[in-house]
This record gives C-alpha cells, sequence and structure tokens, in this order.
C-alpha cells in the first residue's frame, strides 16, 4: 500500500500498473517454467539408465521454485517504469533474495550428493569398514562445505549495500592489523576447524567405531566441525572436542577391521586338568553363533604362589559379539569346573601343627 501511494503521488499510475502486471505475468512465468522442468527432469531421473538420480531432483524442487521466478523477474526488472527509487529497491530485493536461492540450490545439492553416496555403502553390514570411512568423509566434509556456502553467501548479501561495501574497503587499508588481531581472537576455532578437516582425511575414527576413551567404551555415535559424541555402553553420550582426538592417545578397537580377539582368564588350583578344559573350550565355541571360528586357544598364562591363570583366547566377527563372546565362555568354563572339577576351583592353602601340648597352630 505504501508503494502504491508514492508510486501515486509521483503521478504514473498507468505505468507503474503496466509493470506491476508485467511484474506478476514474469512470475508467473517462472513459476510455469519451474513446472515444465521438472516434470521433465523427475521423468528423466526416473528411467533406468538415466544418470540423474531422482534423490537429487528432489532435493532441488523446492529452491528451483523460488529461484527461477526471481530469475525473471531480475531480467525484466530493467524494461520496467518505476518511478524514483522504486525499480532499484525492487531490484536490490531481487538480489537479495536471489543470492539466499542460490545458496539454499547449493546445499540442497550438497546434500542429495551426500546422500546419494550413502545409499551405495550400507552402515549396517557386519563388514562395514569401508562403508564407515566414506560416511565420516562425506558427512564432514558436507558439513565444511555447507558453512562455507553459508559464509559466501552472507557476505555477498552484505556486500550488495553500498555503505557495507565502504566499511569493507576502509578495512582492507587496515588489513595486516585486522588479520593479527583476528589471528589472535580465531585462533582456537581455526584449530578446530583444520581439525575437522584433518579428521575427514585421516580417518583415525569413523562414524560407528568402536572406541575407549576416557576410560569408557563405546562407538562414535555423531562427528561435526568442532567435536565428537560417543556413545558410551549404558546409552550415556561423552561429548568430546574434535581436537581430543589429534592430540590424546585413544583405544580404536575397529581402525582397519570389525573382528575382534577376545580373551578370557580363569584362576584355578594346581590340580585343574589343561587339557580338559581346552577340549571343553573346543566344545562351547563349536556350540555359539557368536564365534566366527577364526581363533580360539587356551594356554597356562601365569602360574602364582596360590593358583595357576588360565586365558582363553576367542574371536569374533564384531566388538558386540566379542564381548558376548566372553561373557558366554568365562560363564560356560565355570559351570564345567563347577560340575566337573569343583577341586580345581580357587583354594587357600594352610599346614596345622599340633603342639605337644595340644595346641594347634598355623605352619
Amino acid at each position: 500500500m505504501e508503494l502504491f501511494q508514492r508510486i501515486g503521488t509521483l503521478g504514473g499510475w498507468s505505468a507503474a500498473a503496466d509493470s506491476i502486471v508485467t511484474l506478476a505475468l514474469a512470475l508467473l512465468l517462472g513459476l510455469l517454467g519451474y513446472l515444465i522442468l521438472f516434470k521433465v527432469l523427475l521423468r528423466f531421473a526416473a528411467r533406468p539408465d538415466s544418470l540423474l538420480h531422482q534423490t537429487l531432483v528432489q532435493r532441488w524442487r523446492h529452491p528451483a521454485k523460488l529461484l527461477l521466478p526471481l530469475l525473471t523477474v531480475l531480467l525484466i526488472l530493467p524494461s520496467l517504469q518505476f518511478p524514483g527509487g522504486v525499480a532499484a529497491l525492487l531490484q536490490h530485493l531481487d538480489s537479495l533474495a536471489l543470492i539466499a536461492a542460490i545458496a539454499w540450490l547449493l546445499s540442497a545439492t550438497i546434500l542429495g550428493l551426500q546422500e546419494m553416496v550413502l545409499l551405495r555403502y550400507d552402515v549396517t553390514a557386519s563388514d562395514n569398514l569401508r562403508a564407515r570411512a566414506v560416511s565420516t568423509q562425506v558427512s564432514v566434509l558436507v558439513k565444511i562445505v555447507m558453512v562455507l556456502i553459508l559464509i559466501i553467501a552472507a557476505a555477498t548479501m552484505l556486500m550488495t549495500f553500498d555503505k557495507v561495501r565502504q566499511v569493507g574497503v576502509s578495512l582492507l587499508a587496515s588489513a595486516g592489523i585486522a588479520g593479527v588481531i583476528i589471528g589472535f581472537a580465531a585462533q582456537r576455532s581455526l584449530a578446530t576447524f583444520i581439525a575437522g578437516i584433518q579428521i575427514a582425511i585421516t580417518q583415525p575414527i569413523r562414524l560407528d567405531d568402536v572406541v575407549v576413551v576416557e576410560g569408557e567404551w563405546g562407538r562414535i555415535e555423531e562427528i561435526s566441525l568442532t567435536y565428537v559424541v560417543v556413545c558410551i555402553w549404558d546409552l550415556r553420550r561423552l561429548v568430546l572436542p574434535i581436537t581430543y582426538f589429534l592430540e590424546k592417545p585413544f583405544q580404536n578397537w575397529t581402525r582397519f577391521s570389525a573382528d575382534l580377539l577376545g580373551t578370557v582368564t580363569l584362576h584355578c588350583d594346581y590340580r585343574v586338568p589343561v587339557a580338559a578344559v581346552r577340549a571343553e573350550l573346543d566344545l562351547i565355541l563349536a556350540g555359539t553363533d557368536l564365534w566366527d571360528g577364526k581363533a580360539s586357544g587356551l594356554v597356562v598364562l601365569e602360574a602364582t604362589e596360590k593358583t595357576v591363570v588360565l586365558r582363553a583366547l576367542v574371536s569374533a566377527k564384531n566388538s558386540g559379539a566379542a564381548w558376548d563372546l566372553r561373557c558366554y565362555v568365562r560363564e560356560m568354563l565355570v559351570a564345567f569346573l563347577q560340575r566337573e572339577h569343583p577341586d580345581c576351583l580357587p583354594r587357600l592353602r594352610a599346614e596345622v601343627e599340633m603342639h605337644s601340648d595340644g595346641i594347634l597352630s598355623d605352619g
């Protein structure tokens, strides 16, 4: 209403009305072009031999619905006859909206490409090392690109304002001092940002890796540009700065493969029949699906002054199965000793002597 009042006071209602009608037709033409374009793209993407994926086309739909009408408006704005600074104002607003729409389209493209890549790798598979590596790289790199798109779009929109551009020129004159100040102020943020890039390239950790950090066992649940979330076995979340995994030691149980070796330690009496326990271990492993069949064995690890220490070595396809297998083997071996060789359980020996006065004493 305020716009129409301004046009009316300046005189030029006829030309302005024609321009408004032309503007509305341009918007409708842009929407019509959007409908025709995406009808063709969706039909093309549905073909089995098409290189264009439907996921990408679906991601493009919403930003394109804004982008195409804005483009048509930008093309016809120079020919419209709005009095005063109305035309300049409309062109400026259209430019701002166009920058936002392009940034939206680029972001949608990045997310669509991420989804296309991740569809080809199944992270839920048992042997998912390659899938987790790709997923980690793509996830971190997408976040970096999204931040860059946002920064560039915001900077471009601000530079369309003359006053902001003048401030930018003034700052360039003192770029040396400003660079030193910003460098000190953003040192920590830059280090975190670079750490995120290094994590994506070198991959000391990946999504769904099994790790032991700060004395806690868990899985890598999320990797962002600034922090990493570890889901601990009891469903607590341990949130660590991303620089932690470059500066401090930690255990990664699935660095090169998902399969693991597990050990079960038993303290037994010296009379324990090691061969019988070893044979029982083979029977236990043969009767469970938790064992992957790759490695097994039982050895006398140590002989102390009170007991002998037996160590059973077992293998499993992943860390979860290894934990369950260790608990199962430990339970079954203890039950075997209780049932078949109860005299081989740990016991404390003492020698009792009878003195001439009838008093008993420990030898």
